[in-house]
């Protein structure tokens, strides 16, 4: 679409339409994250040790799948377009969810796990829908907008995932995410409108010898996938080992799962109320400036959780990494948008969720096998090792953002 038919596309109603699917999807997936190993837990006889490294593995098993299939959902989606896209992801993990409720060993549930990999791209297929009909001087703020929807989602999960699993029990939680996800299908079938046309490709034509010769800075987009992946490597590798932190701080005693979701939580809180501003900040006074502000940010926040010996303090430096989450996700994803050609959105949303994925993969394992070798601690002072990492490589390969930021 160019921009003129981008500012007559309903961009609004679908904005605010896949803001409500996004939240309830945010709910779905977030209302059981804090509780997984818990619930790898309660499935044999394991040590310590043990149950990191398994809690590792569930987790991976759904992001390595997802990095190797969703390159493919991508080309597809370009075919059939984006919203039959969110149909398919929102029943198929209904699905996977549904059974993962069954389950009675920690290997059934690492392989529907996987099966939930193979139908995912939920909020990945919102945003590459909203990125596509936006028009491009809006195209921040409708993104760090979007990105409230799920976040403020995965803010009321662990609340409600806490007082099921506390009142209830953690296999109840499955069944009521099934029925979330079922939802989120059908408002998106039924209210989302899509004035999709297919991507035409030439047998001779530039975007058919290879994805990055579309674009007139593929180094950016190279780097930004990078930090798509090394992003969400240091925040997933804390998933895994959240909740038992916090049951080892608070000495095994107490409302850990109901804590456990309130902790959660409370980056939603900030993000909720950072994403959009910070969104629109970029918009008028450059994404650059926002992006690197933020690693810097994430960095300082991460160093001392590693170090806390108090649930409250833990607690409060958890609230700011919404903050840096606010800035990182959405400017990327905003980067990518402003420096894509329209017939690449869908292509560069699926390798962003490939690397994301891959993020998630490697990021679920370090954090278990770092919990494993070590002890949590360590999870928490490598997250903001690799985010400063990050940082450097963005300031010395690509220039335009540091001298932008600079300015």
């Amino acid at each position: 679409m160019d921009e003129a038919q981008r500012e007559k596309s309903p961009w609004k109603r679908n904005l605010y339409i896949l803001w409500v699917c996004t939240f309830i999807a945010g709910i779905a997936f977030s209302e059981l994250m804090p509780f997984m190993s818990l619930y790898v837990s309660q499935l044999g006889h394991f040590s310590k040790a043990q149950v990191s490294f398994y809690s590792g593995l569930v987790y991976a098993a759904t992001f390595l799948v997802t990095a190797i299939v969703s390159p493919l959902w991508g080309m597809l989606a370009d075919i059939k377009g984006r919203k039959i896209m969110l149909i398919r992801a929102s029943f198929g993990m209904a699905f996977a969810m549904f059974l993962m409720g069954l389950v009675t060993n920690v290997w059934e549930l690492i392989a529907l796990r996987a099966l939930q990999g193979l139908f995912s791209g939920f909020i990945s297929n919102a945003q590459a829908l909203i990125a596509s009909q936006t028009p491009r001087k809006h195209s921040g703020k409708a993104l760090g907008t979007l990105v409230t929807g799920s976040t403020s989602g995965m803010l009321m999960g662990p609340i409600i995932g806490g007082v099921l699993a506390q009142f209830f029990s953690i296999r109840d939680t499955f069944f009521i995410t099934a029925s979330l996800l079922a939802l989120a299908g059908i408002l998106s079938a039924t209210l989302v409108k899509e004035y999709f046309v297919p991507i035409k490709r030439e047998k001779n034509s530039e975007e058919h010898r290879g994805l990055l010769s579309q674009f007139q800075n593929p180094r950016l987009i190279i780097v930004l996938l990078i930090s798509t992946m090394m992003v969400q490597l240091g925040n997933i590798s804390i998933a895994p080992i959240i909740s038992l932190y916090i049951k080892e701080l608070m000495h095994n005693q107490g409302p850990i799962a109901l804590v456990a979701g309130i902790i959660a939580a409370l980056p939603g809180i900030s993000n909720i109320i950072s994403a959009p501003r910070l969104g629109a900040y970029g918009d008028a006074h450059g994404s650059n400036k926002v992006l690197m502000a933020g690693y810097l940010f994430a960095v300082i926040m991460y160093f001392p959780q590693g170090f806390v010996s108090s649930i409250w303090l833990l607690g409060i430096l958890r609230f700011f990494i919404g903050i840096s989450d606010g800035a990182l996700f959405p400017t990327i994803q905003t980067l990518l948008t402003k420096n894509s050609p329209a017939s690449a959105t869908s292509a560069v949303f699926s390798w962003n969720q490939s690397f994301q994925a891959l993020g998630n993969m490697f990021g679920s394992l370090l954090g278990g096998s770092l919990a494993g070798l070590f002890d949590y601690n360590v999870v928490f002072i490598s997250t903001a090792t690799l985010l400063l990492l990050n940082f450097l490589i963005l300031w010395f390969t690509e220039p335009s953002l540091r001298l932008k930021f600079n300015r």
